[in-house]
């Protein structure tokens, strides 16, 4: 089994993606949304974007990281959304090296106004202020080395980018 990491700025549609991916793509399966491990720091959690935050996501980005690879272990497939940048990925491939499981890293990243006018228009979603979006968009906007991972989801529907994550097997 593996972990499929599936990352991006916000509004690029990491978590209907990982949604589909857990609820009709594989089985037995887990969906881990990272948001769920923020929310669950009761007094004093920061916002993940703030430069300050560091330190608290470091610690929750370990603690999804080692839960994902113990399902993927348990033999699980584990699909993780949520805003993880090669800043780090590094807790993952730990995790994933540690519990002898795979690690697919994709970061979906359709165009910059798509993003942010998905962002904004949440009506649910408790981060759509257009600054903040615009500059967690910029943070994906050249991965380097990771550019390979991109997976340009512009033109896709969910189900169509939720197969092409599963082609890059």
């Amino acid at each position: 089994m593996r972990v499929i990491l599936v990352s991006g700025p916000s509004g690029s549609g990491k978590t209907t993606v990982a949604r589909l991916l857990a609820e009709s793509r594989l089985s037995p399966s887990v969906h881990l949304h990272t948001d769920d491990f923020y929310a669950a720091i009761r007094q004093g959690a920061l916002a993940p974007y703030l430069p300050e935050a560091h330190e608290q996501n470091r610690i929750v980005t370990g603690v999804i990281a080692r839960a994902a690879a113990g399902y993927a272990a348990g033999g699980y497939h584990t699909v993780v959304d949520g805003v993880v940048g090669p800043w780090f990925l590094g807790a993952y491939e730990e995790a994933a090296e540690a519990a002898r499981v795979g690690l697919l890293y994709v970061v979906l990243r359709p165009d910059r106004e798509t993003a942010l006018a998905r962002g904004t228009s949440r009506s649910r979603h408790p981060l759509t202020d257009r600054k903040v979006l615009d500059r967690i968009y910029d943070g994906f906007a050249d991965l380097g080395p990771h550019e390979r991972n991109v997976l340009d989801s512009t033109g896709l529907t969910p189900e169509e980018t939720a197969d092409a994550v599963l082609a890059r097997r």
